[in-house]
């Protein structure tokens, strides 16, 4: 078979460097995220500790971490005091079946089976003034052209008053659905959860999702520090 490689020219802005990553299922996130500079540490379960994790600028969970980590439900309350002390927690899409901890998240969260397949979905902003889609990387309805295979799965259906939503989409004659990003602020810091498909996206060298997921890495991070350029 030929052999191809596609070569993506990426203008990213990012705050903080060191990301700490525990996996779930398996994605190719880590490798993504080095290619445009973030130093990435992954990590193991009995190196989730609070005072290691309190060295990252962010930890993000790979995709059904909490499905299938046995141990989630012993840490996470490390990565949940992680947050309220300043931190900035991302957590990728869990299933609601054979759900490991309690909650997934320091306020009620519901999971469901909502998704969004169709590639191509609009992607209408909830709040183009929200921080997450302007800092550092401005982001439009034009940062959604060119994903591959579907815009996420497993929403939250329902969820606390604390979460703001930030995206809505959906496929076509299916109902809105508005739980693809949220965030929350929890103490000094800030909780992420997605559904959106990143670990189609980073790998397939989609630029507006790689900006995105900088500005989720950069949440919270303060504006005098100097930004990162890529």
């Amino acid at each position: 078979m030929p052999s191809e490689v596609k070569v993506v020219r990426l203008n990213i802005e990012k705050q903080g460097q060191l990301i700490g990553y525990i996996q779930g299922a398996g994605d190719e996130i880590p490798t993504s995220l080095r290619q445009i500079g973030y130093t990435v540490v992954e990590l193991k379960e009995d190196e989730i500790t609070e005072d290691k994790l309190a060295n990252f600028d962010a930890v993000v969970l790979g995709i059904r971490a909490y499905n299938t980590n046995d141990r989630a439900k012993f840490y996470q309350k490390n990565l949940h005091q992680y947050v309220e002390n300043g931190g900035t927690l991302i957590v990728q899409y869990n299933t609601n079946f054979r759900l490991i901890v309690d909650e997934v998240a320091p306020f009620p969260l519901k999971l469901s089976r909502e998704r969004v397949t169709e590639e191509d979905a609009e992607v209408r902003i909830i709040n183009p003034a929200h921080p997450l889609l302007n800092f550092p990387n401005k982001i439009n309805s034009s940062d959604f052209e060119g994903w591959v295979q579907e815009r996420g799965l497993y929403f939250p259906s329902e969820w606390d008053a604390n979460f703001e939503p930030i995206l809505s989409m959906n496929d076509k004659n299916e109902k809105e659905s508005n739980g693809s990003l949220l965030i929350a602020k929890f103490g000094k810091g800030n909780f992420i959860y997605t559904g959106l498909s990143f670990f189609r996206e980073l790998p397939a060298g989609v630029i507006g999702a790689y900006k995105l997921f900088a500005n989720m890495l950069s949440v919270g991070k303060k504006l005098d520090k100097k930004t990162l350029k890529n």
